[in-house]
């Protein structure tokens, strides 16, 4: 699907367009990282099985979906770093949607993350944040909260996105600005730009992609200044229809099961791929059905389809090995379809995976296992996609397996 008048007015054209011709005449790319993964496996299966798709051709795939964009190494919410997820080959690109003061739908992660995936604290909007840049004392750390809600639309643009970090130990706003983690880089932020909702929706038409925007969260009471929640919801829909975009090519997300529903009873064809979000809580055990907070017969039943759930929610350590959790087995036997969330988001695994692995760190040693948690994500759990911050890793092994 392609959408290029509509880009015109948005000046995204040049960007979209060289997208578009570098596709063509190269088509779509792994970069090096799978290769590195897969030498790290060891010796069996599955190494074999990849080994033997390394000099395969790259083609998208809705399995592997763009978090973000691919912000391992580009500045998230960016036209840059959704232009690189789908040069990955990630069939599905993702805006989390929230809103400014004057009620426009932009893509960033939370209503109120300004103040570390952007340079206002070193503008003259910092004066509008909520609340303004506090250096790091001896006994406290910098702080700060700016929120798309504390800046017109307009304003929002002016902005320069960067890579999503503090330096809690800063005593000025200008070196708040670092922090970034070793892993990353910012190598690409340079001259990034922000999009709206919209923009996002015409620039992942032009790029071939589908759609996943998420609503976020307001950081602002609701109704917001007569902006109920169920306005928010349906201007997100409203903004697909007016591009012409078919329900079909849309998984709207939303951890708030509320505007799940009000999608399934009001926008019923987008209501029907509508993606409810759930994520690992404290007291949560992914073998205990006693701890799981979603029923997920009564989901079904109420026309819940799909349900996204954090890494942690659907792998399990079966006797030293990563294995299907019973709350993965369950939800699939309900019918419900499962998407994951995040892989490549807790960057080296040397260590163990963080948060998003605390299912089963205790047998994640290598980044290799990356690979190990997709194909058990992929052939025990049987998900339908996996969102992650590199989509390259996740469209190679999709590619090899025939997803």
């Amino acid at each position: 699907m392609r959408s290029l008048a509509a880009l015109a007015a948005l000046s995204l054209i040049p960007l979209a367009a060289q997208a578009e011709d570098h596709l063509a005449a190269n088509g779509y790319g792994y970069g090096p990282r799978p290769a590195f993964l897969v030498s790290r496996l060891a010796d069996g299966d599955l190494k074999s099985r990849l080994t033997a798709c390394l000099g395969q051709q790259a083609e998208p795939t809705l399995f592997s979906i763009g978090h973000r964009g691919a912000p391992m190494m580009f500045p998230e919410h960016t036209i840059e770093s959704n232009v690189a997820a789908a040069g990955m080959g990630a069939g599905i690109l993702e805006c989390d949607v929230t809103f400014t003061a004057d009620h426009e739908l932009v893509c960033r992660h939370a209503q109120n993350d300004l103040h570390t995936t952007t340079n206002i604290l070193t503008t003259d909007l910092a004066a509008k944040c909520t609340t303004g840049f506090t250096p790091a004392t001896a006994d406290t750390p910098a702080n700060a909260e700016c929120r798309t809600s504390d800046l017109t639309l307009a304003e929002f643009r002016s902005l320069a996105p960067k890579m999503d970090s503090a330096d809690k130990s800063a005593t000025t706003a200008e070196a708040y600005q670092g922090g970034i983690a070793g892993w990353r880089t910012d190598l690409y932020s340079a001259g990034a730009r922000t999009m709206t909702h919209a923009e996002s929706i015409a620039l992942f038409a032009s790029l071939g992609a589908r759609f996943t925007p998420e609503l976020k969260s307001p950081a602002v009471e609701m109704p917001h200044e007569g902006f109920t929640q169920a306005d928010y919801a349906q201007k997100m829909i409203d903004e697909y229809k007016a591009a012409g975009i078919p329900a079909s090519d849309v998984w709207a997300q939303s951890f708030n099961l509320d505007d799940v529903m009000y999608w399934i009873e009001n926008e019923p064809e987008f209501g029907a791929q509508a993606v409810y979000l759930v994520e690992w809580s404290e007291g949560f055990d992914e073998q205990n059905p006693e701890t799981w907070a979603q029923d997920f017969a009564a989901l079904k039943a109420a026309g819940v389809n799909y349900i996204g759930a954090s890494l942690n929610m659907l792998l399990t350590n079966a006797d030293g090995t990563l294995a299907a959790s019973d709350y993965a087995k369950a939800a699939r036997d309900a019918g419900i379809t499962l998407i994951a969330w995040t892989l490549e988001r807790s960057g080296p695994l040397a260590s163990g995976g963080g948060w998003y692995f605390q299912s089963v760190n205790d047998i994640i040693t290598d980044d290799s296992d990356y690979l190990v948690a997709l194909d058990v994500l992929a052939q025990d759990v049987k998900v339908a996609g996996v969102f992650s911050d590199w989509p390259a890793t996740v469209t190679f092994y999709a590619n090899c397996m025939g997803l």
